[in-house]
């Protein structure tokens, strides 16, 4: 199993900027066979996926909602993936949750096996 811990989240106002970071440790077998993504959930509402990053490629997507403000990166060294969030707004606001799969990405909560504890972003406006 992959163990998985994220930190830096916290209160921004909008137009502010954060930098989640995920640890990875655990994993079994290849590393390169992993997708690795962050996932949000809002008061009220389903959990989303955010991005997504396949490591036998490097290839990252995003959601729509978030292009061009959210960049995904990965520290090979520390084992350490990010989300550099900026330009942030209030609809940012939500429990973010770093996840693994094996193989290939998806965008649906469910495919993903391994979790975070998530953490927490708030953005005023």
């Amino acid at each position: 199993q992959v163990q998985l811990v994220e930190s830096g989240g916290g209160s921004v106002q909008a137009g502010g900027s954060l930098r989640l970071s995920c640890a990875v440790s655990g994993y079994t077998g290849a590393k390169i066979t992993y997708c690795m993504a962050w996932f949000r959930q809002a008061p009220g509402k389903e959990r989303e996926g955010v991005a997504t990053r396949y490591t036998w490629t490097g290839t990252t997507n995003y959601a729509d909602s978030v292009k061009g403000r959210f960049t995904l990166s990965q520290d090979n060294v520390k084992n350490t993936l990010y989300l550099q969030m900026n330009s942030l707004k209030p609809e940012d606001t939500a429990m973010y949750y770093c996840a693994a799969k094996r193989f290939g990405c998806t965008i649906n909560s469910n495919d993903y096996n391994s979790w975070g504890q998530g953490t927490q972003v708030t953005v005023s406006s």
